[in-house]
């Protein structure tokens, strides 16, 4: 099976967005090949060094979102096309349902139909920075119904959004499409698999589009696309308050950030969130849950069980968490239950894994517990995590930010009986494994502590369960296991005979000029 792994700012890059995620995921699965489409987001990360690549990585494409607009001024009857279908995506931006349809039919129509015409004049070129570019924004802005943070755009909110969307845009113009000698092209990829819904996936939503490659796509995270996406997800499109700074730009670029969610949500068949946080975005931006598939992030479950089982049981009562430590504010609460827990048991002691160390000379907590009874412990490395958590007789976790609860999970893998704040992820991944209790109540985070530091035999029970939950949840082996099965699905599922190239349609013989953006490496 061939697979297009498409990614934007990480992998094969040495630095970015879930890189080690990326080289676990190939180096797991020697059946198949791979082919790595990449987008850099910067001069010094496309310059930088690069991951090792195993020899079933059969081929490296880059493209660049950064930079200058590549390539020349477009004719004249290529930019009354791009026009025409720019107008189109920007009428579903700014929220003009028109006759035809919603908004997002409108978004998708003029995407497909600027695929279209840059397949058909040999990529976009320069022409979303040209003046007719802005004039197009510009008339968007002023149509009936478009968000009123966007009627008062003046020429610097244009020139700002018109330079985001080009760069947005650019996957558009690359030469990955239709195949040649040295790259045979998405369309002859098995499966596109996509990490993340924004620039990245829309390489394997046009492949979709030209030549029904099917489309996975994985997000593990909605990032900085939730303060765009939150501003008008289930709105008519005007959440963003006309007075907010630079709201002309922001409402345009949600608008866009939008379309483009629900056009890949619209089009992947297979969609896998790596929690139920990004589950419920994709949800709420179109995705049909029946095309939704949690891969979480996972983590070296079976690794830290074994290092942590050939370590003793700390000496002393002890509770262990993730740092570092707020020891100012202490907004989670969990020093003020630690002297809590040592007015009824004043051997216990709190060891902090990871975090920065205290400076010199200061100790850690002293504003709420005795000097000693809070140790700070760098773990760096799974042998050294799992000696922390080992160390510990419960597990305290209170961090409550989104995202996948990694030092949770790690925890659980190790076998220790967790007591969590019931905020974030937490209660999806412990389920009844173990403990939760109500954010900021220091009481309650005492209570439950002190319960099973008290009760040996419930605390071995949940550590079991926690790890056997663990295991069959939140591995790396399971994530892999599950997108796997989501490749077989999705190439059996795609018809023998594949449709006819929309290059042959759009304008027979003209396909992207090679090289106008993208370099390659053939490594077969």
């Amino acid at each position: 099976m061939r697979v297009a792994l498409l990614t934007e700012g990480g992998y094969p890059y040495a630095q970015g967005e879930l890189v080690a995620w990326c080289e676990r995921l190939v180096r797991a699965l020697p059946g198949h090949d791979f082919e790595v489409r990449a987008l850099s987001r910067g001069r010094r990360q496309a310059r930088g060094p690069r991951r090792p690549l195993p020899p079933h990585v059969r081929l490296v494409r880059t493209g660049r979102l950064w930079g200058p607009p590549p390539g020349r001024r477009p004719s004249r009857r290529a930019a009354r096309d791009f026009g025409e279908a720019f107008e189109e995506l920007t009428a579903g931006l700014t929220g003009d349902t028109g006759a035809g349809g919603g908004v997002a039919d409108r978004f998708a129509m003029g995407l497909y139909a600027l695929a279209d015409q840059a397949a058909a004049h040999g990529g976009l070129a320069r022409w979303l920075a040209s003046d007719q570019a802005l004039a197009v924004l510009e008339a968007a802005c002023r149509r009936p119904g478009a968000p009123r943070a966007a009627v008062g755009a003046g020429v610097g909110d244009l020139l700002a959004v018109a330079e985001r969307l080009e760069r947005a845009l650019r996957p558009l113009s690359l030469d990955w499409y239709a195949g040649d000698p040295f790259d045979p092209g998405l369309g002859k990829a098995d499966v596109c698999h996509a990490v993340g819904g924004g620039p990245a996936a829309l390489p394997g939503l046009l492949a979709r589009h030209f030549h029904g490659t099917p489309l996975l796509v994985t997000e593990f995270r909605v990032r900085l696309r939730e303060h765009h996406l939150s501003a008008l997800a289930g709105t008519a499109g005007h959440a963003v308050p006309p007075s907010a700074a630079r709201a002309p730009v922001r409402a345009l670029l949600a608008g866009f950030q939008l379309g483009l969610a629900r056009a890949v949500y619209h089009g992947a068949q297979l969609i896998t969130p790596g929690d139920a946080r990004a589950g419920r975005w994709q949800r709420r931006c179109g995705a049909d849950p029946a095309r939704q598939r949690p891969v979480w992030p996972g983590v070296a479950v079976g690794e830290l069980a074994a290092l942590a089982d050939e370590l003793p049981a700390p000496p002393v009562p002890t509770l262990v968490t993730a740092g570092p430590l707020d020891e100012e504010a202490d907004a989670g609460g969990l020093l003020r239950a630690l002297a809590r827990v040592r007015a009824a048991e004043p051997a216990a002691r709190l060891l902090a894994l990871g975090g920065p160390a205290p400076e010199p000379g200061a100790v850690p907590g002293v504003r709420w517990c005795p000097p000693g009874s809070v140790e700070h412990r760098p773990a760096a490395g799974a042998a050294a995590r799992a000696a922390g958590w080992a160390a510990g007789t419960v597990a305290v976790l209170v961090d409550a930010r989104g995202g996948f609860p990694a030092a949770l999970v790690e925890a659980m893998s190790c076998g220790r009986a967790v007591v969590a704040v019931d905020a974030g992820a937490a209660a999806e991944a412990l389920g009844d494994a173990g403990v939760l209790v109500p954010p900021g109540d220091p009481a309650a985070l005492a209570d439950a502590c002190l319960a099973l530091l008290r009760d040996p035999a419930r605390r071995a029970r949940l550590g079991a369960a926690a790890r056997a939950r663990a295991l069959d949840r939140f591995s790396h082996e399971r994530g892999i296991a599950t997108l796997d099965a989501g490749y077989a699905e999705l190439a059996a599922g795609r018809a023998a005979a594949r449709p006819r190239p929309r290059w042959a349609r759009a304008a027979p013989g003209r396909r992207p000029a090679p090289g106008v953006l993208a370099g390659a490496e053939e490594l077969s």
